[in-house]
């Protein structure tokens, strides 16, 4: 789950975190007020989506400047001109793809004299099951860019969650970013502070990008990404209430509800399978036969017939799906338990489309029979590989 910067600000700021201060503002009458809150004589109006690129991105109404999401306001009327641009507008950035995101919401943050810019970000490596800090001098940029061109600018180690955040690990930061005296201090003690955020909330990342020092010779977070870990969120209710769902596919919220493993892709052919692996699997086959998977969907293998009814009619929501593709390897996961759902949410929705069902495993010849009974115009597929070729040639026309 992601928030946005102002909410991952606050919360860092539980921490200790030094941060701008800024008001987030939803409507464009409340930016005013918002901007008198703040010292001035500079503000920045921001752009709160769940997507990086801000500053470089294009809104695209013409009515909302072509300024990007991120703009320098030297005055309280600028303030106000800004948000009546860019709330309601949508931004397209690097990564919102060509459809972009529209602003709800916005964050008037006092403006920073700073020095120095610098990056810093917190994950979990999966290889070595520790905490890691990537830290690089070339703050402000593509991070990608950097690894790309300079690598050696870049500069990552890992904590022992045996023994925790430790003053050496504060230090390293500081000398990867080349701070000295009172500001080497102050990185061993954010670093401390980060990790301790990272921790106790159960981030799967946490990005400052950049981490500045200002012309007062203070270190501040100036932007901050934040994503947690979904597995761990019933222990934090706190976060939960910070989710913002206009930021997240409405398919892919509704497959939440019924613990389904749900993301919705650009393409044209839905999938429904049992298994990260089979999915992954499934998609590949069906980009080797020419065509783009819809959606990537793992129903589990313990699905009841509600839940695959449910997971079968999230696919057909969607208007990009030409057709469909079921593909079932039972198992704990039975295949007649399969074939009912199928049946169950074709009855409530209909179908529209080409269905081509694959069924393998435990109680195939029962899910086949129920298929075959049903009386719908389904497509009966003997492995994946005519699974695939069937519903690509049925979604082109043949």
């Amino acid at each position: 789950m992601n928030i946005h910067e102002y909410q991952a600000k606050a919360l860092l700021h539980e921490f200790g975190v030094p941060i701008s201060r800024g008001v987030p503002v939803l409507k464009p009458e409340e930016a005013d007020a918002a901007a008198k809150q703040l010292p001035g004589p500079i503000w920045v109006v921001k752009s709160q989506i769940h997507a990086g690129g801000r500053g470089k991105g294009k809104f695209k109404e013409a009515s909302a400047g072509d300024k990007g999401g991120v703009r320098i306001a030297k005055s309280v009327a600028e303030v106000d001109e800004f948000a009546k641009q860019m709330l309601g507008a949508t931004l397209v950035t690097v990564q919102t793809g060509p459809h972009g995101k529209q602003v709800n919401r916005l964050y008037i943050e006092e403006g920073s004299d700073i020095d120095k810019e610098f990056y810093l970000s917190i994950l979990v490596n999966r290889e070595t099951s520790e905490i890691s800090f990537v830290v690089s001098t070339e703050g402000g940029v593509n991070i990608e860019e950097v690894a790309h061109s300079t690598p050696e600018k870049i500069v990552s180690f890992s904590v022992d969650p045996a023994t925790g955040i430790m003053p050496h690990h504060g230090r390293a930061v500081a000398e990867a970013l080349k701070l000295k005296g009172d500001l080497a201090k102050q990185a061993e003690k954010l670093t401390a502070q980060l990790y301790t955020a990272f921790a106790a909330k159960d981030m799967a990342m946490l990005e400052i990008n950049p981490l500045v020092v200002t012309k007062q010779g203070q270190l501040r977070v100036l932007d901050a990404k934040v994503s947690f870990d979904s597995n761990a969120l019933y222990r934090h209710p706190d976060v939960v209430a910070l989710r913002d769902e206009t930021e997240e596919d409405a398919k892919e919220i509704e497959a939440s509800k019924y613990d389904l493993n749900y993301v919705a892709l650009d393409g044209t052919i839905g999938c429904m399978v049992n298994g990260a692996g089979l999915a992954m699997a499934t998609m590949d086959i069906i980009k080797l036969y020419g065509m783009e998977p819809a959606n990537f969907l793992d129903v589990g293998g313990g699905a009841s017939v509600e839940k695959v009814a449910a997971a079968f009619k999230i696919i057909t929501a969607d208007p990009n799906v030409k057709g469909i593709l079921v593909n079932i390897f039972g198992g704990i996961m039975k295949c007649d338990v399969i074939a009912e759902g199928v049946v169950a949410a074709v009855k409530q929705v209909g179908l529209k489309v080409p269905l081509v069902v694959r069924l393998e495993g435990t109680n195939v010849e029962q899910g086949k029979k129920i298929i075959r009974d049903s009386g719908l115009n389904v497509l009966p597929a003997d492995n994946l590989d005519d699974a695939a070729q069937k519903i690509v040639k049925a979604v082109k026309g043949g």
